[in-house]
């Protein structure tokens, strides 16, 4: 009887495992999506991203990806840089292609900022988050929908990072060593093991790098 009952706790613990490994494969994940240098930084010293090349073949690759997802997330500096141009950058007598299509997407997202000074207020289609991080974003995470991806924001992904809460690195690196500035991977003293999903070369020398972080 001990035997059997035992058999069958250990039946039990494996379905509780499978089931907790499936739910994990249905939450939305949380991608980090960086431009970075050569050598691993994301802005220079003092946040310049005048090194960061794009052009009309990335902004097309980038934009298929961006449409598919309805929720953004970004770091306070990042979103207000955000509402200073992407709002009315479809208006403007010179407005580009990339320019008009993603100020379409910008005002239909729904915009997630970290940040403990912003107050919610008047903000259109925005939520802020200020405490609970974990809590917070573990709750979207578990919400029914697409992929949210993280813009830039170094800050914001620094502090996702060290709860554990990055599930994706999709990284353009620039063909550009900086030396110094501001790195992705700062303070990281755990090994995180990734899988590569996808790698591309643009022309311009920008290389894609598409990973996951595996919880297995």
């Amino acid at each position: 009887m001990i035997a059997v009952s035992f058999g069958h706790l250990l039946k039990l613990q494996k379905k509780i495992n499978y089931l907790s490994r499936k739910m994990k494969n249905y939450m939305r994940k949380i991608i980090s999506f960086m431009h970075l240098s050569l050598d691993g930084f994301v802005a220079g010293p003092n946040g310049e991203m005048d090194w960061i090349k794009v052009d009309d073949e990335i902004f097309d690759h980038v934009g298929k990806r961006i449409s598919e997802g309805d929720t953004a997330l970004y770091g306070r500096v990042t979103y207000q840089l955000m509402e200073s141009y992407w709002p009315t950058a479809a208006n403007k007598p010179n407005a580009s292609k990339h320019d008009i299509e993603h100020s379409a997407w910008y005002s239909k997202v729904h915009k997630l900022v970290l940040s403990k000074t912003m107050k919610e207020a008047d903000l259109p289609n925005t939520t802020i988050i200020s405490e609970n991080l974990s809590d917070s974003i573990n709750k979207i995470r578990q919400q029914a929908g697409p992929d949210i991806l993280l813009f830039g924001s170094p800050t914001a992904t620094h502090s996702l990072m060290k709860l554990n809460l990055i599930d994706g690195y999709w990284l353009f690196v620039n063909p550009i060593i900086l030396g110094r500035g501001i790195p992705l991977f700062a303070d990281s003293k755990e090994k995180i093991k990734l899988n590569l999903v996808s790698t591309r070369p643009f022309t311009c020398g920008v290389t894609e790098l598409n990973y996951t972080v595996d919880r297995q």
